[in-house]
């Protein structure tokens, strides 16, 4: 099982860039790059709640979870 991290489509759909949400919300670059990029393990529902708050979105239209086929194998 995996959660994708749909940050840059939101971001495209408000026409905003990395530089621009990271000012707007105070989270650093560096931050938000990683959160972006798939790289973080865990995501602080206030750091999720200023983003969809700046990007007018729901948590949803930011995580999306994936099915692993491989984890449906070990079930059998």
């Amino acid at each position: 099982m995996s959660i994708r991290i749909n940050l840059d489509i939101e971001l495209a759909k408000n026409k905003m860039s990395l530089k621009q949400l990271s000012q707007d919300i105070g989270i650093s670059m560096t931050n938000l790059s990683l959160l972006k990029n798939g790289k973080v393990k865990a995501i602080r529902f206030s750091t999720l709640e200023a983003i969809c708050s700046a990007l007018n979105c729901q948590p949803g239209d930011i995580l999306q979870y994936e099915h692993d086929h491989s984890d449906a194998d070990l079930d059998t």
